[in-house]
C-alpha cells in the first residue's frame, strides 16, 4: 500500500494502536492532509496547542539535521511517530525504513512526507518487525524512543536487549543515534515535571518498576552501552532540550558562562520555578559539571563527527535560515561554518564574503580586526577562523559583577572610539553588538557580521543598539544607567523611539512577522508557578497585605528578579504603583496580597495614557481570580495574581516605560471568598459578558475617571 510516494507495510500490525495521544491525532491527520509544510508555522501559531507544535514544528528535526550523512546512506528510524524526524532523514539519506506502533501516527507521517519515494513505514511492534529488517544500516535513530524499551522489548534488562538487537542491523562502521532526556536535567530540579509521567521529581527520586518510560543519567547510559559492548560513544548536549533544540554542545565544546538563558520551556504542562536556572547553569558551567545536568543527551554510538557545536537560526524566513557549526578541521584546528538551511538562504550565507570585504576596507587602518571569511561551494557554506579571546559582553559583565562602573565605562568608551572610525564610509555592520566582538588583549575582532549593509549607519545608532541588545539579555545589566549614556550620545526620547521602531521592524523582517517560540508558549498558556514559601529574601512569614511584582521578559517569572515595592496600602487600603518596565517585558504580574482578597482597580495608565487607548492596548488577566464587576476581581486563593499583558502590536513601547496602577485591596476571610466564587460559578451560564468585554469596559471606565478628574481640576 502507498500513501503518496511512501510505502506502507502492515504485515505486523495487530489491528490495534498500542500508543495514542487520542483525538489530537485525528486533528493532526486533517492538518497534514489539508496544509502544505510551509503553512505549518501558521497552523501552529493559530492552534495554541502543544501537540500541534510538538509534532509539526520544523525545529523538531534540528536534532538530526546537523548530522553529516552520505546521500546514499541507509537509515532505520525506530519509533517514527508522526514523522517530525522522518522527513529530514528522507531528505538527507538514500533510503529510510521507519517503524512505529501506531497506524494512525504512521498515516500522519506518510501524508506529511508523501513526496519522498525513499521511505517505507512498518507498522507494528518493533520486536515483531525486527527479524524482517536488513542488517546493513548506516544509521539507526532512536529519537525519544530508548526510554520506552520496556514497552518495545518487554523482557528483563530491556535496554541492553534493545541495543543488542539493534546492533545486529548495523553495518560495520555504522552508528546508532539516541536522543533522550537526562534523568538529572536541571529543569527537573528547578520545577519542571518529568516529561513522560507528568509528575514532579519522579526521575530524580527514581522510577518505579512499572513506569511506562525510564530516562537515565550520563553515567547510567554509559553503563548500559558498555554492557552491550558499545565502547565508542560521543555525548552531545541539546539545549534547551532535544525536542526543540536551538544549540548543541559537546564534550569538546561546552557552554560559556551566561550562555544558557532560554530555560522556561514548559510547553506541555504547568511548571514551578524553584530557582533561577540561568544562574544555576552559570555555576555548573564554571565548575565543569554541565554534562551531568544538561536537560537532554544526544549520543552517537560509533565513529564520531568533526562537528563539536552547532547553533540553529531557523526561526526566520526562508531567506535567512542558517546553521552555525564549530568543527575540527583536518589540521586539528577549530573552524566556524555557516550553512544555509534552505536554498533561499544560500545567497544570504554566500554574501558574507562580500560583507567581509566591505568591512575590511572600512576598518583598514582602524582598530577593528575582521574575522576572515571564505566560501566553500562544495560544502555549500561560509568558513571562518575560530577566534580566541573573551567576548566584550563578558568583560562588561565582569565589571558589573565587581561593581566596577569605571571599568565598564572605560570599555564602553573604547568600543565607541573604535566604532567611530570612518563614520561616513558606506558600509556598516548593523549587528555590531558586544557579543560579536572578541577581545584578546589590544586586539578586538568582529567575529560575526551577518547583517552588514552597503550604507552608512551613524555610530551613535550602532552604540545604542549594542547597549539595547546587551541589556535585553540579562536584567543584572540594568545596574548601569543607560539613559544617561543615550543623552551623551545625542539621542533624545524621540530618537530612541524611532530606533526602537526600526529594531522591531528589523526583527519582523528577519522572522517574517511570525511569532517567536516565547510568544507561542504564552499562547499555549502554561503556567509558571513560583511558590511563595521559597522566597528567601526575608525571614519569617510575610504580612497578608504585602505586594510583590514580577516581570516576564521571555524567560518566565523569577523569584530572584521579583520586586517588593516600598509603597504600602494607606488607611483606605489603597495603593498607587509606578512600575518601570523595560521594552522587552511581555507581562507584568502584580500579586496584591498574600491572602484571599477583593481588588478594585481605580486607575491604570501606560506611559501616561489610560488603558483602552490604542497606545495603551494592555490586557488584564486575573490568573486565579474572578471578575465580579467591570473593575473588581475576587480571589479565593492566598496567592492572588493579576497579569498585565504587554504583547499587543498596537502597544506603544518606549525604551523606558511606566505602568501605573492604583487599586483598593480588601482582605477577605477565606470562607467568604470561596462562597463568593462558588456563587459566581453557579451563575456562570447566565453571565453573557466575555472577559474581553469586561476589560473593554474597564478601559472605558478608567478613561471616564481620567476625564472626570481633568474637568474637576479645571473647575477648581
Amino acid at each position: 500500500m502507498k500513501i503518496g510516494n511512501v510505502t506502507m507495510n502492515f504485515k505486523h500490525y495487530s489491528g490495534v494502536d498500542l500508543y495514542s495521544d487520542g483525538a489530537i491525532e485525528n486533528e493532526l491527520l486533517n492538518i497534514v492532509k489539508k496544509y502544505k509544510k510551509s503553512e505549518y508555522k501558521q497552523v501552529i501559531e493559530e492552534s495554541g496547542n502543544w501537540p500541534v507544535l510538538y509534532h509539526l514544528s520544523e525545529q523538531r528535526a534540528n536534532i538530526v539535521e546537523w548530522i553529516p550523512m552520505d546521500p546514499n546512506a541507509k537509515v532505520l528510524e525506530v519509533g517514527s511517530g508522526c514523522g517530525a524526524i522522518t522527513g529530514m532523514l528522507a531528505k538527507k539519506a538514500g533510503q529510510v525504513v521507519a517503524c512505529d506502533l501506531s497506524r494512525r501516527r504512521s498515516e500522519i507521517n506518510a501524508n506529511r512526507n508523501k513526496e519522498y519515494g525513499n521511505v517505507t513505514i512498518h507498522v507494528g511492534n518493533f520486536r515483531d518487525i525486527e527479524p524482517d529488517l536488513p542488517k546493513d544500516f548506516d544509521y539507526i535513530f532512536l529519537i525519544g524512543v530508548f526510554e520506552y524499551a520496556q514497552g518495545y522489548i518487554g523482557t528483563d534488562n530491556p535496554y541492553e536487549k534493545f541495543l543488542t538487537m539493534l546492533k545486529r542491523h548495523l553495518r560495520k562502521g555504522g552508528r546508532i543515534v539516541i536522543a533522550i532526556e537526562n534523568r538529572l536535567g536541571l529543569k527537573y530540579f528547578a520545577g519542571c515535571a518529568e516529561d513522560h509521567l507528568g509528575t514532579f521529581f519522579t526521575g530524580i527520586e527514581g522510577y518505579s518498576s512499572d513506569s511506562v518510560a525510564k530516562t537515565f543519567t550520563r553515567n547510567g547510559l554509559i553503563n548500559i552501552f558498555k554492557k552491550c559492548g558499545l565502547n565508542e560513544y560521543h555525548f552531545y548536549y541539546p539545549y534547551p532540550d532535544y525536542k526543540l533544540m536551538t544549540m548543541l554542545h559537546s564534550d569538546y565544546y561546552l557552554p560559556g558562562f551566561g550562555e544558557l538563558q532560554d530555560n522556561v520551556r514548559n510547553f506541555d504542562r504547568d511548571r514551578m520555578v524553584l530557582f533561577n536556572e540561568k544562574h544555576a547553569y552559570e555555576d555548573l558551567v564554571k565548575d565543569g559539571m554541565y554534562q551531568d545536568f544538561a536537560n537532554s543527551f544526544e549520543v552517537i554510538l560509533g565513529p564520531g563527527f568533526d562537528t563539536i557545536y552547532c547553533k540553529y537560526s531557523n526561526d526566520r524566513v526562508d531567506e535567512f535560515k542558517i546553521r552555525t557549526d564549530i568543527a575540527i578541521s583536518r589540521t586539528g584546528r577549530k573552524i566556524i561554518k555557516k550553512f544555509p538551511l534552505t536554498e533561499a538562504a544560500r545567497e544570504h550565507v554566500f554574501g558574507m564574503r562580500d560583507a567581509y570585504a566591505g568591512l575590511m576596507e572600512k576598518y583598514r587602518g582602524g582598530d577593528f580586526e575582521i574575522n576572515d571569511c571564505q566560501i566553500d561551494p562544495e560544502q555549500g557554506c561560509a568558513i571562518f577562523s575560530f577566534v580566541n579571546g573573551v567576548p566584550l559582553s563578558s568583560l562588561l559583565d565582569a565589571c558589573i559583577d565587581k561593581d566596577d562602573m569605571e571599568g565598564f565605562q572605560a570599555l564602553l568608551n573604547e568600543y565607541i572610539r573604535r566604532v567611530n572610525y570612518k563614520p561616513d564610509y558606506p558600509v556598516s555592520d548593523y549587528d555590531l553588538i558586544f557579543s560579536n566582538i572578541m577581545v584578546n588583549g589590544p586586539i578586538w575582532t568582529i567575529i560575526d557580521y551577518e547583517w552588514t549593509y552597503g550604507k552608512c549607519i551613524p555610530a551613535k545608532e550602532q552604540v545604542w543598539r549594542a547597549l539595547y541588545c546587551y541589556k535585553l539579555e540579562d536584567r543584572k545589566r540594568e545596574k548601569f544607567n543607560f539613559s544617561g549614556l543615550f543623552s551623551k550620545l545625542g539621542l533624545d526620547e524621540q530618537d530612541i523611539n524611532s530606533l526602537l521602531e526600526e529594531e522591531y521592524a528589523f526583527q519582523k523582517y528577519v522572522t517574517g512577522n511570525r511569532k517567536s517560540l516565547v510568544e507561542i508558549w504564552k499562547n499555549i498558556g502554561r503556567k509558571v508557578i513560583v511558590p511563595k514559601e521559597l522566597d528567601l529574601k526575608t525571614q519569617g512569614t510575610r504580612p497578608d497585605d504585602c505586594i510583590q511584582i514580577y516581570m516576564d521578559e521571555g524567560n518566565g517569572y523569577s523569584e530572584d528578579d521579583s520586586l517588593f515595592p516600598d509603597v504600602k496600602y494607606d488607611e483606605k487600603n489603597t495603593v498607587s504603583l509606578d512600575i518601570t518596565v523595560s521594552p522587552n517585558c511581555n507581562v507584568v504580574r502584580i500579586d496584591p496580597a498574600f491572602a484571599t482578597c477583593l481588588v478594585t482597580i481605580l486607575d491604570a495608565t501606560w506611559n501616561g495614557e489610560p488603558f483602552g487607548d490604542n497606545a495603551s492596548d494592555i490586557s488584564i488577566h486575573p490568573v486565579n481570580g474572578n471578575w465580579i464587576s467591570d473593575d473588581s476581581i475576587i480571589f479565593n486563593t492566598e496567592d492572588p495574581n493579576i497579569e498585565f499583558g504587554l504583547t499587543s502590536e498596537r502597544l506603544r513601547v518606549k525604551d523606558r516605560n511606566h505602568l501605573c496602577v492604583k487599586y483598593i485591596m480588601t482582605l477577605l476571610p477565606k470562607n467568604a471568598a470561596e462562597a463568593a466564587v462558588a456563587s459566581l460559578d453557579s451563575t456562570s451560564e447566565s453571565r453573557t459578558e466575555s472577559k474581553e468585554n469586561i476589560i473593554e469596559k474597564l478601559g472605558k471606565k478608567l478613561i471616564q475617571k481620567c476625564e472626570e478628574r481633568y474637568y474637576r481640576d479645571e473647575e477648581e
